[in-house]
């Protein structure tokens, strides 16, 4: 039997008259509970509000597959007030960690404790304010964690193909290279200076053709491979067939391979063919290397543009750059959720004054979600995103071609922890999170239409002061999932 002073040993009841501690006593249950026990289930009906009397209880999230600790309750701490409050079910478990004494008291008496003890009801509602605040915070740091993930994976993609292709041009090259002496060694004693210019220059003039041409359709490239084959299977040369791609890429013809016999002669003519195949080859795999290594480039100083790293947070940019560093960091979804992206964009926009690693996260919370609602409605879907100066504002519109969305989720669609995903794919802030770095950071406005009927489709549309007077307040840093 619970007794007055061991309640009143408990922080929250240490004040309560006898009458009132009395009510406790008679309206709650007192429950001996061994260790790993669980106390309540997330998702279960929240019924009951809990107070450890002695032991420990931790504070489980149940997600992904796996528990994760959120608090473990001491002697005095309570928890489920904020379940039974907001009629909802348990947000998290909650499981005793030592053999654990509770007070529980279920959901009428929980309503009428705050009539019979109003002096509990500021220390629960302030513990409570402050639980939603660290709850809050975590969900913010998980979700930029999340963000991260998400994209390093993407980096991680796009980053290991060009470095794949360098590496596997480089290991071709080192061969192309030592394919280059033999057939060099064997001209060196019978070709006279004039000839070797010749053939120096065709090489080098094929070079530039490659470097300089755009593709052949298909069906011309194969006709001219079949030439050129036909014309080396005629002169008993051997590999015709390998070599004929990189001739035609360096729009070398018959006529051309004709004009170097003549030059060359019939015995030199193999050793010609073979150094120059081996030469524009070694070439086509070093442009390989070039252009790979140059994408690396790229995605690193995306990367690093898009945080604004080594950079003033504050200071004038070009909304255009970081939507372009966006989709950088984007591509790799955006492919495989066969997204096109469409852009109009006007250049002659001015510089505004703003926090551009912030903006930039606006602009990948916002296309993330078009993504997601294009690939979910229709397997693809196409991107539109387009920018306006007007007055003293710049305005940028991104919108897609997704099924839409209705007004009663049009209206929360800003609202902290609103999100019509499935439980575990999102918290919902960070539309949230859009809307506070525009409005409250740089006195901007976001607004966005939607419809369902045919065309269908959902448009954010931004507008950022050009000369603001941006806010020294809190703009943290997430990504809606």
């Amino acid at each position: 039997m619970l007794t007055r002073a061991q309640l009143r040993e408990v922080a929250l009841f240490e004040h309560l008259r006898d009458d009132q501690a009395d009510w406790i006593i008679s309206h709650s249950t007192v429950l001996e509970l061994p260790s790993n026990t669980y106390v309540f289930r997330q998702g279960e009906p929240s019924d009951y509000w809990f107070v450890v009397l002695e032991g420990e209880m931790q504070i489980m999230e149940e997600r992904d597959g796996g528990e994760f600790l959120l608090a473990t309750h001491t002697k005095g701490a309570f928890s489920g007030e904020a379940p039974l409050l907001s009629g909802t079910p348990y947000i998290a478990s909650a499981r005793t960690l030592t053999q654990a004494r509770l007070l529980r008291l279920d959901n009428q008496s929980f309503r009428d404790m705050f009539g019979v003890c109003p002096v509990i009801v500021s220390k629960l509602f302030g513990t409570l304010q402050w639980r939603i605040q660290t709850t809050e915070a975590l969900a913010r740091q998980r979700e930029k964690l999340s963000a991260l993930g998400v994209m390093a994976a993407g980096l991680a993609h796009e980053l290991n193909n060009p470095a794949a292709a360098a590496a596997r041009a480089a290991d071709q090259l080192q061969m192309a290279i030592d394919a280059m002496h033999p057939p060099l060694i064997h001209m060196a004693g019978t070709l006279q200076s004039s000839q070797f210019e010749h053939l120096l220059k065709m090489r080098n003039d094929a070079v530039k053709h490659a470097a300089d041409t755009d593709d052949l359709d298909s069906l011309t490239q194969s006709d001219r491979e079949d030439e050129v084959g036909s014309w080396m299977d005629d002169h008993n040369l051997d590999n015709s067939w390998d070599m004929a791609p990189v001739f035609v890429s360096g729009g070398i013809d018959a006529d051309q391979l004709d004009d170097l016999e003549n030059v060359v002669g019939d015995e030199v003519l193999p050793d010609a063919i073979g150094w120059l195949y081996a030469s524009l080859n070694a070439a086509e795999l070093l442009h390989q290397v070039e252009q790979s290594t140059r994408r690396i480039s790229s995605l690193v100083k995306a990367v690093k543009s898009y945080s604004y790293m080594d950079q003033a947070p504050q200071q004038e940019i070009d909304v255009h750059e970081g939507i372009e560093d966006t989709l950088t960091i984007l591509a790799h979804k955006l492919r495989s959720h066969y997204i096109t992206t469409v852009k109009h964009f006007d250049k002659t926009i001015p510089m505004i004054h703003a926090y551009g690693s912030e903006l930039n996260q606006v602009w990948t919370n916002i296309i993330d979600n078009a993504i997601d609602a294009m690939f979910t409605a229709h397997g693809k879907g196409t991107l539109s995103i387009s920018t306006r100066a007007e007055g003293d504002s710049v305005y940028i519109e991104i919108g897609d071609n997704g099924t839409g969305m209705p007004e009663s989720v049009r209206a929360h669609i800003f609202e902290a922890f609103y999100t019509t995903k499935e439980v575990g794919k999102g918290t919902g802030l960070g539309l949230d999170i859009a809307h506070r770095i525009i409005f409250s950071r740089h006195r901007g406005d976001i607004t966005v239409t939607s419809q369902q009927t045919d065309p269908s489709g959902t448009c954010f549309q931004i507008r950022l002061p050009i000369h603001a007077n941006t806010a020294e307040t809190d703009g943290s840093s997430v990504r809606e999932d």
